[in-house]
């Protein structure tokens, strides 16, 4: 037996895997009816904008495996991990490189911070200057990214803007030449603004589309299309050397991730369509996460304790799947920007040391909006032969100003939907019984905010690193996304011969004949 195989954190496991398996319902029932149960998993932390309720009651936690899990925390070194990470040091081992998206937040290294808010100031001098007209009249912003450049603006203006945003944006990450003319389209080419959010402004992908366009600008009569265009980037010498002006170049720390870059100047968009008051709701919400999570230990750490929950089904149950359903349409893409911050991050196959992980790492996540799902895939979510542990998300306040009918009925089936989940429902037809004993979590917000948006998602990023220390793996590199792009590019170049099925559909496409 391998060294590894008797260490700390192996056994740690080894007495999770021997804890017996109570039903939810003899938690329940063991709990004084559940009143202990939830002082136990239902906690609700006190936010800038307003309430927001964790209520981890409805899994399978129970003091033993909190117990455990704790002990697999401190044997890991959950403590001094969640520590270098705020302390600016290079947890991203592999690259040799810090995470600081907190200090854009204001939490962590004092000289990033200072930093972040000098370039944050930068932004809001720009933001500022376009609302008040010193650019011309802008109506428009087509905003070009991929990936976390894309993903984060985007769920945020669906969330917050409202139908009647400062500046109307569009959001633009597929190559495919269709999502651009769409936002085309949509837009009046005098009165429109260019964002290219790129890390490196190299991304094929943000580059290609934005050459798109500025020749859409200049077919359009726009004399000067540079000049429409704003960069946001951790390169910005690549930036000036494409063409843009320096005063329109609006950097960030090249020790912002991708999936984590909303923070930075890649929130653009989201300033410029909500006004600047919006985006700093959004940072100071994300930052009272940021000091929950850096404070509380142990299982009254919220995003440690959904951590747990996580691994109990993922590593001890072999459930290879989460399901995310939003029970409001402000969110309806939150499922899709959780996909790549939990998949792409924790998506792993080594630890941080190069050895192969023990075990599953991250479930793969997938969603949807309420009630829309319930009609789409709950059906197996209740009676199908998987088990698939839910988060559901809903805010008390409405979103909307129409008869309150609507919100109640919104609500009443989300909550039915995680009680009907766990408590099933016995049936002489087989067919129609139900199993119960189904996990889910809820988080319910008393408003949905740009502050508690900020810290919903802060919450996600920190839930997904406190995932990674428990698996041993680094959730800040993402190797996993270059193979097929380095193949994309040898296609491109031409010269280089494939398998059989790939040089058949080469030659179908009419590609490098």
């Amino acid at each position: 037996m391998t060294e590894r195989a008797i260490g700390p954190v192996a056994a740690a496991w080894s007495a999770l895997a021997a804890l017996p398996r109570p039903t939810l319902a003899d938690l329940f029932a063991g709990d004084e009816g559940g009143d202990d149960r939830l002082a136990r998993l239902c906690a609700t932390l006190d936010l800038p904008g307003g309430p927001v309720r964790f209520d981890w009651s409805k899994t399978h936690l129970d003091p033993a495996h909190l117990a455990q899990f704790e002990q697999l925390a401190d044997s890991a070194g959950f403590a001094e991990r969640r520590r270098a990470l705020f302390a600016g040091e290079p947890v991203n081992a592999s690259e040799g490189r810090a995470a600081e998206h907190m200090a854009q937040r204001g939490v962590g290294a004092e000289a990033s911070v200072e930093a972040a808010a000098m370039l944050h100031a930068r932004m809001h001098m720009l933001v500022e200057a376009i609302h008040g007209g010193a650019l011309g009249e802008v109506r428009h912003l087509i905003h070009i990214g991929i990936g976390g450049s894309a993903l984060g603006p985007a769920l945020a203006i669906d969330a917050l803007a409202g139908d009647n945003p400062l500046v109307d944006v569009h959001v633009v990450s597929n190559i495919d030449g269709v999502a651009l003319e769409q936002a085309f389209a949509a837009c009046d080419p005098q009165t429109t603004m260019i964002a290219v959010a790129s890390k490196t402004f190299t991304t094929i992908e943000t580059m290609t589309n934005a050459a798109s366009a500025l020749d859409w600008l200049g077919q359009n009569g726009v004399g000067d299309p540079y000049g429409r265009v704003v960069a946001l980037t951790a390169a910005p010498d690549k930036a000036l050397e494409w063409g843009v002006d320096e005063t329109r170049i609006l950097p960030f720390a090249e020790s912002v991730g991708g999936r984590y870059s909303l923070w930075s100047s890649i929130g653009f968009p989201v300033a410029l369509a909500t006004g600047w008051e919006e985006f700093a709701d959004l940072l100071d919400g994300a930052a009272a996460m940021d000091r929950h999570f850096l404070e509380a230990d142990g299982a009254a750490n919220l995003p440690l304790r959904a951590a747990f929950a996580d691994q109990l089904y993922a590593r001890l149950r072999g459930c290879q799947t989460r399901a995310v359903f939003a029970y409001d349409q402000r969110l309806a893409l939150f499922p899709a920007y959780l996909q790549q911050l939990e998949m792409e991050s924790n998506g792993k196959r080594v630890t941080t040391s190069g050895e192969p992980v023990s075990g599953p790492t991250a479930p793969i996540t997938w969603g949807g909006v309420g009630t829309d799902a319930q009609h789409a895939v709950f059906q197996l979510l209740h009676q199908g032969t998987v088990l698939a542990p839910v988060d559901f998300i809903a805010a008390i306040q409405p979103g909307d100003t129409l008869d309150p009918a609507h919100h109640r009925i919104l609500l009443s089936n989300c909550f039915a939907q995680g009680a009907a989940l766990m408590a099933g429902k016995a049936a002489d037809d087989p067919a129609r019984a139900y199993p119960g004993d189904r996990p889910s979590a809820t988080i319910l917000m008393e408003e949905l905010n740009a502050a508690t948006l900020g810290a919903l998602i802060a919450f996600h990023e920190h839930r997904t690193f406190a995932n990674a220390v428990l698996m041993e793996i680094n959730p800040f590199d993402q190797f996993g996304v270059e193979l097929g792009k380095q193949i994309a590019g040898e296609i491109e170049r031409g010269g280089v011969r494939f398998d059989a099925s790939t040089e058949a559909l080469l030659a179908a496409a009419g590609i490098g004949a």
